[in-house]
């Protein structure tokens, strides 16, 4: 383990491309299996957290182990075929695959929110005097809002918060659950978004 945490965080020795590195940390970690349990978790979040330290991503936003895991047998497959016959180029190219793919998906998912918060903040602006940034931005902030959320973001009485979730539910912008004594309020088209992956 010493010995990847130096080859993690020292670059003079070699030249790659970081997210060739990227893939030769994932195999060696994964390889020394250092846990009892949670190597393949910690694994997949070493990666996206090597691509933050090397500067390819501002913040850890992406989810390769939606890939790895849709893949687990060519991942598996690749991994015994490093260890049996020395296969680091189909191993490589995996994991450069995953990178490409998660990217491309990262990026329509974030298009796809921002043009549904420019959705809402236009439906609600338009119906309601109510519209404020500090509400998109709460309907936005997670899939769901509950009242308590809204008082606290928009600065509104338990009241007001209620009306105007209430609003937006009857509008269709929201829908409504009630889990024991708490309603939330899930944001449809958040929702969609984050279900739909392929």
């Amino acid at each position: 383990m010493s010995h990847l945490e130096k080859y993690i965080n020292v670059d003079k020795e070699n030249s790659l491309d970081p997210l060739i590195k990227m893939a030769l940390i994932h195999y060696q970690f994964e390889s020394i299996h250092p846990f009892y349990d949670g190597n393949g978790r910690t694994g997949r979040i070493l990666n996206v957290l090597y691509l933050v330290l090397k500067g390819l991503l501002d913040i850890p936003v992406l989810y390769l182990s939606r890939y790895i895991v849709k893949n687990k047998d060519a991942y598996y497959t690749f991994l015994q075929k490093v260890r049996d016959e020395g296969a680091w180029d189909q191993w490589v190219l995996f994991m450069l695959d995953a990178v490409e793919h998660t990217s491309i998906q990262t990026l329509h998912i974030v298009r796809s929110i921002a043009l549904a918060m420019q959705e809402y903040k236009h439906r609600i602006r338009s119906k309601h005097k109510f519209y404020s940034q500090d509400l998109i931005n709460n309907l936005f902030f997670h899939p769901y809002t509950k009242i308590e959320f809204v008082m606290s973001d928009i600065k509104v009485s338990r009241i007001t918060a209620t009306k105007y979730l209430d609003l937006l539910y009857q509008d269709g912008l929201l829908k409504k659950e009630k889990l024991g004594r708490s309603n939330y309020y899930i944001n449809v088209a958040l929702y969609d978004i984050l279900t739909t992956l392929e």
